[in-house]
């Protein structure tokens, strides 16, 4: 579970940077690239759930 968190904190790391870019700069590349870390986060958080509902039943 650790793991997947530390996946989960990257992966916004690098959302926050992307955004922050195409807000400030107007760098379409990096909407492009905010748009993919977004989509990873969803997969990411679905797992986080599914692992976190396991943990608890034990």
């Amino acid at each position: 579970m650790k793991e997947l968190i530390e996946k989960i904190n990257a992966e916004f790391e690098t959302f926050t940077n992307e955004a922050n870019q195409q807000a400030e700069k107007g760098n379409k590349a990096a909407g492009t690239r905010a748009r993919k870390a977004a989509l990873e986060l969803s997969k990411l958080f679905k797992d986080f759930r599914k692992v976190s509902v396991e943990e608890s039943k034990k």
